[in-house]
């Protein structure tokens, strides 16, 4: 006579990647942003610092970014900014408010609105100059 044995449910499967709701791309982004602007700060200082040693070195330095490719960085890093920026007021109010917690997704809809309006503003104009000095 055989007895039944009883078969283990098959495991849950997880995922290993998060596939999170706006907020965590965002906190991705703001990440990203930062690290984008740290960058351009390093680069800034360090041809900066090339005027003390060499101005005409300087002067070839400055050359070199008047390409378009480096217009869209520029236009590029106005975008990492103004995202930077408004997320930025967004986790201080999320942080400092005592409201923040519930009401942080409206205000990032809010703050990804605004980045959207003001920087499509300004990528509008820094484009009209990028194509007039080509």
């Amino acid at each position: 006579m055989s007895t039944s044995t009883e078969v283990a449910p098959d495991p849950v499967r997880r995922r290993s990647l998060y596939r999170g709701d706006p907020g965590m791309w965002s906190w991705v982004l703001h990440r990203i942003t930062g690290v984008t602007i740290f960058f351009f700060l390093f680069v800034h200082v360090l041809d900066t610092a090339v005027i003390r040693v060499d101005p005409n070195q300087y002067d070839q330095i400055i050359e070199t970014y008047k390409t378009p490719i480096i217009g869209l960085m520029e236009i590029a890093l106005v975008a990492c900014v103004l995202f930077h920026a408004f997320n930025g007021v967004r986790l201080i109010l999320v942080d400092f408010w005592s409201k923040g917690p519930k009401y942080q997704r409206q205000m990032l809809w809010v703050a990804l609105t605004l980045f959207v309006v003001v920087f499509g503003a300004g990528a509008i104009r820094l484009l009209q100059i990028l194509f007039s000095h080509l």
